[in-house]
């Protein structure tokens, strides 16, 4: 008697949003967003919608949605990391010393020379702190809040509380734009890279027999990035540079922050690295049981953050043309807020990388809208510790639905 083999079809999904392959909680995420947008531009008569708004806006979430990408994957790993802050503010601080000491002259490269050793640093530091908490078991609160006090003391002691400026001019383009047309160059290779990743995953994904969505609404997903990414670039072209008719394009910081949260997505969906995280996020135990060398998995998330923190410094320091010690300051508990805002259980295991870039966007959208319809600075903080709790009460009840 013939035995055939069957292969069974893959199951098709029950709901809309299975079909369309979109997490409800992000879903939640857009929706609060465009009720926060639209009803902050009607307060302010339509100010906040505004292109000089629009733009200001996308700069100021720079910093704190880049670091997020980073603290995601701490968060998700079960630990913590409340140094972020003091940790930008050092190396500012040294980025700034180089320009201005070791390299101070015009034309001595003192910019890319700068910029290279923040990095290094910063994923130096934030390793020693990875490698403390993996090594020594002490907890990631208490060796982070160690840093948060460390860094700027030791940021302090550096520079005897002075501010260093002014920076070199090359390095301060990092805060300027990139015009007109190589915004739509921008866009247009944004829009080509996102429509091959998204065939190249359905091949992948019908090669392997697993459900892909139907050829429509693969399509009308990408009308619909197309269709932001041409406003995206509109706006960001229709607010002009004073005293002239080109528009400013897109900002160089957002430009950084593009390219950084696409290799953060790829690292935590497509490497072994990111699947670690998750793994061990979600069950230490059985993460160790497999086989995984945890130690190497928290000092590499922590270094990892490091080096944002140092990416992020750069453009702080960029926009200000000067490294004074007060900046950072709180910057440790936006950028957290931001991840768990976006989904990121405090428990582990559970974040995204796009979460924590809508949470950064939101919690971000929500202080300038207060700004601009004269909320002081006490009810903002009161208002956005409610947002903070809302979001964990949020988390929690998810997450029993869930079970």
């Amino acid at each position: 008697m013939a035995v055939t083999d069957q292969v069974e079809a893959p199951a098709k999904p029950n709901r809309f949003t299975d079909m369309l392959d979109i997490d409800l909680r992000l879903l939640s995420m857009i929706g609060a967003l465009v009720v926060t947008w639209l009803f902050f531009n009607l307060v302010t008569g339509g100010l906040f919608l505004s292109p000089r708004n629009l733009w200001n806006l996308s700069v100021q979430t720079t910093t704190v949605a880049l670091i997020s990408t980073g603290m995601v994957l701490v968060i998700v790993s079960r630990n913590i990391d409340l140094s972020v802050g003091s940790l930008l503010a050092f190396l500012g601080l040294f980025g700034g010393f180089i320009q201005t000491e070791v390299l101070p002259l015009e034309g001595a490269n003192s910019w890319w020379v700068s910029m290279l050793a923040m990095v290094v640093a910063g994923a130096l530091l934030g390793g020693i702190q990875g490698a403390i908490i993996a090594t020594l078991s002490v907890p990631a609160f208490v060796v982070t809040l160690g840093g948060l006090m460390f860094f700027r003391g030791a940021g302090w002691l550096f520079t005897k509380g002075r501010t260093i400026t002014p920076l070199d001019s090359t390095y301060s383009q990092i805060s300027s734009s990139i015009g007109e047309t190589w915004s739509w160059v921008v866009g247009a290779i944004c829009f080509l890279i996102l429509a091959a990743v998204t065939f190249w995953k359905r091949s992948r994904r019908a090669g392997l027999g697993f459900y892909v969505k139907p050829l429509p609404i693969e399509i009308g997903l990408l009308a619909v990035w197309a269709s932001l990414i041409i406003a995206f670039v509109s706006t960001m072209n229709a607010y002009p540079f004073p005293r002239s008719d080109d528009g400013r394009g897109i900002p160089v910081p957002v430009l950084i922050l593009i390219v950084i949260a696409a290799i953060m997505m790829y690292v935590a969906n497509m490497t072994r690295f990111g699947r670690y995280i998750y793994g061990y996020g979600g069950n230490p135990e059985a993460a160790q049981l497999a086989g995984i060398n945890v130690k190497r998995v928290i000092i590499t998330s922590f270094a990892l953050i490091g080096a944002l923190t140092a990416v992020g410094a750069m453009i702080t320091t960029a926009r200000l043309n000067a490294a004074p010690l007060s900046i950072g300051q709180l910057l440790e508990l936006q950028v957290i807020a931001a991840a768990v805002i976006g989904g990121t259980s405090l428990a582990g295991g559970v974040g995204t990388i796009v979460g924590g870039l809508l949470g950064a966007l939101l919690m971000q959208s929500l202080r300038n809208g207060m700004v601009l319809i004269g909320i002081e600075s006490s009810p903002q903080q009161m208002i956005m510790a409610g947002v903070l709790i809302f979001a964990v009460w949020f988390d929690v009840f998810y997450q029993r639905r869930r079970r």
